[in-house]
């Protein structure tokens, strides 16, 4: 079992005379004592040989108390209830009470909503309470496993964030625990973006709120610009006492004391490279005429005389000959800034936006609007734009009407939000390959929770053609054959154009099937749900549907469970693992392969081309040396891509160092 050495500060996490009426961590700098005895203690942990048999104690005491209470009547348990609510409030998450909180809350759910608590979710629950971050399985349950934490602590006092990566999953576990916390005695909220300031503030005032990562992160940041820097508790204190209108009552948090992040590893690491800007729009119909002049030159210019690009890192630069043009064309054209660095600048963001942004893959074009489309979650972001007028470059290369520019006013990144948070824990089934991020960053330690079940899942090993469409041919083939026999079939694609050309093959080939991707998102729960019926085949972008279960239907497991196809490398090892991890959930049989490509994206931007032509040649032997050659080249190339984005987070968390330090001089923090 866990030590408790956090718990003596159980009144400093809620609302109240000691934490203030705003309670969050300080986000301070770390020294490099600091930072060595981190690193000491993290690899003590790791030595620790008794972790699962901690929690394996853990789960085994819980229900040796829930046998006594499995004889009471709801009254009794009521009054039991009562009680235990009275003593975590008074005496904070002691050991022994934490075990019976999750006992009570084991009993009560089996009551009401008819789920009773695994072994494995209980050990993952224990795992939460502590702030650490539970690694477990894709289909063990995280949703229900995340109540017990949740809810003990709401028992205590503390208010909790349940934090999640899309607002489907908000309001639908909101709604299916939501019968469990009110038979607990305790409140439950949502925030969507579609929420006015007064609905938002009643959502976070329930003792348990359910909000995507990107609503509470920028609800906080309206929050810091509301308070500014003179919120030192007794100037609050006494705003409130002499008026109405204080900014207490204005602000929509109630500070950041206990999240619980849902697919820890795509909101901590994935949407950790993009900072938060809270912005306006300015009327900047002037800069329209530049950004059409911009992109006009851009289109006329040539990749290779004027231009040099390096897609591995999204970067354009111009030669010699392209700095000559774009003086000529400055000195002929009115829209174009006069500065040099400017119009070089501009130009630089017009040729990114027309060479590196695609169509169907980095953002959708609908009723003339552009989308930009989560790379990680392949769902569309309405409300989000690029910065540094590159969304309105992109507007003009689509022909679209260009929108207002916008004026930042508040900036953060997640790195520094979620270190503000009193006690930060997290869910996920992909953690293993960024455990050390997530420590120095997050000082969150990972601990593996066991299968509630044996693992049926069978994996068919590694496919890799030559071309793109040798492979697509053998999808569509193994596709026809799997339906043949019943077996629905699970394809994740890398893009939006890629998931409709596969459909358009599958279609040619007589193959029924249904597409999700960024123009379907709005029934993608429906559409994932629907996988696992007899002869389904779903061709779906990679991280679609993330966090909806794919329930077999009568008579599939017989034919093998739901069979998943990987069509692409990711840029991550991690998000392989989650889409094979779509089949053979919860002790189901299911199978997996991956059928790739030497002319994948990933592998042609992140290798020399000497060596894909190396590559190319020795594959046509279709040997298991070359086979395995192959992969070691793509594992590589995620490996490359996958350091990449490690140091671009590093660098933003250090530059919002700096920019911290240079603001502090004016006062203005955020």
């Amino acid at each position: 079992m866990f030590s408790s050495p956090r718990e003596a500060g159980i009144l400093a996490m809620r609302p109240g005379m000691l934490s203030g009426h705003y309670p969050e961590r300080e986000d301070r700098p770390v020294g490099w004592f600091e930072r060595a005895f981190d690193v000491l203690r993290r690899g003590a942990t790791l030595w620790i040989p008794d972790r699962e048999a901690g929690l394996g104690r853990v789960a085994m005491e819980i229900g040796r108390l829930g046998d006594g209470l499995t004889g009471l009547g709801n009254e009794e348990l009521s009054e039991r209830l009562v009680g235990l609510r009275r003593k975590v409030y008074n005496q904070g998450l002691r050991e022994e009470l934490c075990l019976e909180a999750f006992t009570l809350i084991r009993e009560i759910s089996g009551r009401t909503i008819g789920q009773r608590h695994y072994d494995s979710q209980l050990m993952a629950g224990w795992v939460l309470l502590h702030g650490r971050l539970a690694e477990m399985e894709t289909g063990e349950g995280k949703t229900l496993a995340a109540t017990l934490a949740a809810a003990t602590a709401a028992l205590a006092g503390i208010p909790v964030h349940v934090l999640t990566v899309n607002e489907y999953l908000v309001q639908r576990d909101a709604a299916a625990m939501g019968p469990l916390y009110r038979a607990l005695g305790l409140s439950v909220g949502f925030v969507t973006e579609a929420m006015p300031p007064e609905e938002r503030r009643e959502a976070y005032a329930c003792d348990v709120t359910y909000a995507t990562n990107k609503q509470v992160a920028f609800d906080y940041l309206r929050d810091r610009l509301l308070l500014g820097n003179e919120r030192s508790r007794l100037r609050l204190k006494l705003e409130s006492a002499y008026t109405d209108h204080h900014r207490m009552g204005q602000s929509l948090l109630r500070g950041l004391c206990f999240a619980i992040v849902d697919e820890a590893d795509s909101v901590l690491i994935d949407e950790a490279r993009t900072p938060l800007i809270l912005t306006r729009n300015v009327n900047s119909s002037a800069e329209h005429a530049a950004y059409r002049e911009a992109m006009k030159l851009a289109q006329g210019l040539e990749n290779g005389p004027d231009f040099r690009i390096d897609p591995a890192r999204s970067r354009i630069q111009l030669t010699l000959t392209g700095g000559q043009k774009l003086a000529h064309w400055k000195s002929a054209a009115t829209g174009l800034p006069q500065n040099t660095r400017h119009a070089e600048e501009l130009l630089s963001q017009a040729l990114h936006a027309l060479h590196l942004l695609h169509r169907d893959r980095d953002y959708l074009v609908r009723d003339d609007t552009v989308h930009i489309v989560d790379a990680n979650t392949g769902r569309t972001m309405p409300d989000r734009s690029w910065e540094r007028g590159l969304h309105q470059l992109v507007e003009a290369k689509e022909g679209c009407s260009l929108t207002e520019a916008r004026e930042q006013l508040g900036r953060l990144t997640y790195q520094h939000f979620f270190r503000r948070y009193l006690r930060l824990a997290g869910l996920t089934g992909t953690a293993r390959e960024v455990g050390r991020e997530l420590w120095s960053t997050y000082s969150l330690e990972i601990h593996r929770v066991p299968l509630n079940r044996p693992s049926r899942r069978r994996r068919m090993g590694t496919r890799i053609f030559i071309s793109m469409d040798e492979k697509w041919t053998a999808i569509t083939a193994a596709v026809k054959d799997l339906q043949t026999n019943g077996q629905p079939v699970l394809i994740g694609t890398g893009s939006v154009a890629e998931s409709e050309l596969l459909s358009e093959r599958l279609t040619f080939a007589g193959v029924l099937h249904r597409v999700l991707n960024a123009r379907q998102d709005e029934a993608e729960a429906e559409i994932v749900a629907a996988a696992g019926q007899k002869g389904q085949v779903t061709v779906a972008t990679n991280m679609a549907g993330r966090g909806t279960d794919i329930p077999l239907a009568d008579g599939v497991a017989a034919l093998g469970g739901l069979h998943v196809i990987a069509s692409c490398p990711n840029e991550a090892r991690r998000i392989d693992r989650q889409l094979l991890g779509r089949c053979a959930r919860q002790g189901d049989p299911g199978s997996c392969q991956a059928l790739l490509s030497l002319e994948d994206e990933l592998l042609q931007q992140n290798s020399h081309p000497s060596l894909l032509r190396v590559l190319q040649v020795y594959t046509k032997a279709n040997g298991m040396l070359h086979e395995r050659l192959n992969l070691f080249c793509i594992r590589r190339a995620q490996l490359r891509v996958e350091g990449r984005h490690r140091r671009a987070r590093r660098n933003l968390l250090r530059q919002q160092r700096r920019t911290g330090r240079m603001l502090a001089f004016s006062g203005n923090m955020e």
